[in-house]
This record gives structure tokens, C-alpha cells and sequence, in this order.
């Protein structure tokens, strides 16, 4: 018999209203059922929005040391439990324990990071104008805040999200992906233990056409944080819009690395392979596209090609596996699709382009590790998002042109240039159109206390994890406190 995990609502944990329930695989092996969870439908939204909006009340009263002090106890069990939740992670979504570990570890970081501005959130004192008149600005709450969440990094953007919207003394509905709700319901365990009272953070399991929707229209959801798909994103951004509703997006990513003739070429070659290759190429901002200078362009490729080639392929709970399944059998089609279109397109398979059922794996979501060269900076597979193992090479002839080429998608998350000439890369960082660039670095591996986030469609100019975040969960207030003992007028008294 399957185990049941429920929702958390209002410091309950409980079953959807309609008793329907959704199955969580293991996507390394699709005959192992992790659980059954909670088909939540847009009562069930109801219930723990309005638990949120009552909640609401109390909690924005309590002091910010003191919200980050439960915050602070939630990372020491998270720091407790590291081991066990990755391993579980692991099980659920399918990266390798390396890097569900590195997913605990940032929401441990960000709990810790989270708890610390408990005693700085900021504001700003400034000179008044008139004599005997204080100004100044402060952070207050915004309200009830909707959460959507996706299945790549089921601890560390919940995380993101959560820890600063509690901190700023919002309360919370998550929705996490249907395809990861097992961690989601391990954080909202540890949220319990740590002391967070009921109502203040909530937990809907679900669909995102039901659920997800039913958050975005809840007329009591005053902001609405979002990390997933472009396309999800234009439609939330849309019914947000309507209804005059704050709403933060991360979306979409098409990634390059640049590597030039004067680059550490085995450096450079960690940087391709982890950026393309980790989590199976399942982030936002992994590597998708190879910017080779041709100079470097032929011996480069053939490094990446053999190491590709070498990479262990298998469980995630496997120590010595070097990349794990995609999430899902949708994932791994439309991965196998991209590899058609590239061949159509006239590009050159170089290794991969082929689903991989060898052994016992033939059960799981596995897909081999693809790369393609000869591709032009217009084809498909350099301009949409594949978030799979696929990397595309494009060779350049300057500095000017692999810039032009990475600049070139509708995308503007993460970048990276492999130099060693030092004003080569200053003139990058000033030149790459991206939110993150990294120098000597693969484009992932962002750290939680710098702004994430990214330019044209890859969001909506928001930027989550650092200070920055507490710009989304938080509203500004001006204040002003005249001790003159009479009505004095700005802009018309201080005038002679």
C-alpha cells in the first residue's frame, strides 16, 4: 500500500476535499511509487488562503528578530536532516546525491541568510526639507503571498521564496510541482518543528491548471512568485495584470559559455560539462549553447565529445553516477524531439541524440548525454529552451562575435566567458545581456546572498535570493514626523 501524504492548512495536515490524489514516481524507475498526495482543487486553495489571510494578522505583528529566529531553528534542522532529505530528493527527481545535497545546503543557507536580516530589513532615514520634520522609509508586509514552484530544485527556490516572504512578515500558500510535492511537504515538517504558528505558511499540492490557477485568481493573493516555464509565465503575468496583482517571475533560459583562443582549455572543459551536464541539464540556467572561438573550435570539440562519451549514466543514490534521468517520459520526448529538429536543421550529431534503456535502466527517464555541432545562431536548437542534456556548438571568429551570438536569444539569465586576458573579460561583463555572468566559471552554481535572476524573457526584472528579494515581499513606507507645533507645507514653505 502506497502512503498518503496530505496538504498542510492551517497548521493541519489534511486531505484534498474532493479525496482525489495524484501518484509521485521515481523517475529512475517509474515502478517505484513514492506516495500518493493531495489533488487540491481550488476549494482547498480557499481553505488555506483564507487560514493565510487570518493568520496575517498576528504575524506581521511579530517582531522581525524574532520571525528570523524560528527562520534560524528551521535551517539547523534542515542542517540536521541534510543527509535524509537528499537522499529522498534524490529518489524523487532524480540528480545525483552531489546535487541534491547542494540543494539542501542553499536552503540551509538561505535559512541562516534569511534569519541574519531578521535584524537589518533595512529602511532608509533621510533629511527633511522643513525644519523640525523626520523622514524616513521602512519595510512593511504585503500580505498573503502566493508561491509556485518547480520540480528542479524542490528545497532550494521554495526556500528562496518562503524564507524572505515569513521574514517580511507575509504569510504563504506554496504550490509546489507535481512533480517534486515530497520535499515541499519534508520543508513544511521542519516549519512545524521549528515553532512557524498555524496558518502562516500553507501547502497545496496539485496540478497547476487546477491548484496553481485557482492561487493565481484568488482574489486575497496580493503578490504571486513564480519559477517555471515562459509560456506559464506570460499567463500568469497576465491574469496578475488584470486584477492589479504584484507578481514576480523566473522563466526561461538560453545559456552560453564562451570560450576564446587564450582560455585554459581543460578549466574551460569542467565548466562546459557541469553546466551542460548537471541535472541532467535541467536548470534554468544550464548551459546550452557552446561559443567556440575557431581557433580552439576543433581541439575543444573533441574534448567535450570524449568526455560526454564518458559520463555515468544512472541512479542518482549511486555514488559513482555522474548524471541521473530526466524528471519525466514529457521531459525525455521532447528532449528526443529537439535532437529531430536538429538534424533537420542541417546541424552535425556529434554523440547522443538517443534515449538510454540499457539494463536495469530501462525503467527510468534516462537520455544520453547529445551534442551538436555546425549550428547556426538562428536554429532552433540555439534559440529555445531544451532543459535536457544538449549542447549546442557554435563557432565565432572574435571576442566582438561570440558576444553578438550569446546576445542573440529572446533569453537573459546566465553567461560565461573562459579568458585569460583581463580586459577581454571587464569588456564582457559590460557587454553579455544576462543577469548572472561568470568569468573562468560555468553558468551554474549561483550563490544565495547575490540577486538571482535574469533580463528580457527570462523574467520580469525582479530578482530573487540577496537584499534584492525583500524588494518583492515587502512594500515601502514613507514617513513623516513634523515636531515644529504647526502645519508646515513642502514645496510651498522652504520656497522664497
Amino acid at each position: 500500500m502506497a502512503e498518503l501524504y496530505k496538504s498542510y492548512i492551517d497548521g493541519r495536515w489534511v486531505e484534498a476535499r474532493s479525496g482525489r490524489t495524484f501518484e509521485n514516481h521515481n523517475p529512475a524507475d517509474r515502478r517505484d511509487l513514492i506516495g500518493l498526495f493531495p489533488a487540491s482543487g481550488a476549494e482547498d486553495v480557499d481553505e488555506a488562503v483564507r487560514a493565510a489571510k487570518k493568520a496575517f494578522a498576528k504575524w506581521r505583528l511579530v517582531p522581525a528578530p524574532k520571525r528570523g529566529e524560528i527562520l534560524y531553528r528551521a535551517g539547523e534542522i534542515l542542517r540536521r536532516r541534510k543527509e535524509e532529505i537528499a537522499r529522498l530528493m534524490t529518489r524523487e527527481m532524480g540528480k545525483i546525491l552531489k546535487e541534491t545535497r547542494g540543494d539542501v545546503q542553499e536552503g540551509i543557507d538561505t535559512a541562516y541568510y534569511t534569519a541574519g536580516e531578521g535584524r537589518r530589513l533595512f529602511g532608509e532615514t533621510t533629511p527633511s526639507e522643513l525644519p523640525d520634520k523626520f523622514a524616513m522609509s521602512v519595510r512593511v508586509p504585503i500580505g498573503v503571498c502566493g508561491l509556485i514552484t518547480p520540480w528542479n530544485f524542490p528545497m532550494a527556490i521554495p526556500t528562496w521564496k518562503l524564507f524572505p516572504a515569513l521574514l517580511c512578515g507575509d504569510t504563504v500558500v506554496l504550490k509546489p510541482a507535481e512533480d517534486t510535492p515530497h520535499t515541499a511537504v519534508l520543508l513544511f515538517e521542519i516549519l512545524e518543528e521549528a515553532g512557524l504558528p498555524p496558518g502562516v505558511a500553507n501547502l497545496v499540492h496539485g496540478a497547476g491548471e487546477q491548484a496553481g490557477a485557482a492561487l493565481v485568481r484568488h482574489p486575497d493573493v496580493r503578490l504571486l512568485s513564480f519559477t517555471g516555464s515562459t509560456a506559464v509565465g506570460r499567463e500568469i503575468a497576465a491574469l496578475c495584470g488584470q486584477n492589479l496583482k504584484r507578481v514576480s517571475l523566473e522563466m526561461g533560459g538560453k545559456n552560453a559559455q564562451i570560450v576564446m583562443d587564450d582560455a585554459d582549455l581543460k578549466l574551460a572543459l569542467e565548466g562546459a560539462v557541469w553546466g551542460a551536464f548537471g541535472t541532467t541539464g535541467q536548470r534554468c540556467t544550464a548551459t546550452s549553447r557552446l561559443i567556440l572561438h575557431r581557433g580552439i573550435k576543433k581541439e575543444f570539440t573533441e574534448m567535450v565529445v570524449a568526455r560526454a562519451e564518458k559520463i555515468r549514466i544512472g541512479d542518482g543514490l549511486d555514488e559513482s553516477t555522474e548524471m541521473g534521468p530526466l524528471i519525466n517520459e514529457a521531459a525525455r520526448e521532447k528532449v528526443h524531439g529537439y535532437a529531430q529538429i536538429g538534424k533537420q536543421e542541417g546541424a552535425r550529431l556529434l554523440t547522443g541524440g538517443s534515449i538510454y534503456e540499457e539494463g536495469k535502466w530501462i525503467n527510468g527517464y534516462f537520455y544520453r548525454p547529445t551534442v551538436f555541432d555546425e549550428v547556426a545562431p538562428a536554429m532552433r536548437i540555439a534559440q529555445e529552451e531544451i532543459f535536457g542534456p544538449f549542447l549546442s556548438i557554435i563557432e565565432v571568429k572574435s571576442f566582438e562575435e561570440a558576444v553578438e551570438v550569446l546576445n542573440n536569444t529572446r533569453y537573459g539569465l546566465s553567461s560565461s566567458i573562459y579568458t585569460r586576458d583581463v580586459n577581454r573579460a571587464f569588456r564582457a561583463l559590460r557587454d553579455i545581456e544576462a543577469g548572472i555572468t561568470y568569468v573562468n566559471g560555468a553558468t551554474i552554481g549561483a550563490e544565495v546572498h547575490l540577486p538571482f535572476g535574469g533580463v528580457k524573457e527570462t523574467g520580469n526584472g525582479h530578482r530573487e535570493a540577496g537584499t534584492t528579494v525583500y524588494d518583492i515581499f515587502s512594500e515601502w513606507k514613507s514617513i513623516y514626523i513634523d515636531y515644529s507645533g504647526k502645519l508646515q507645507k513642502a514645496q510651498i514653505d522652504n520656497i522664497e
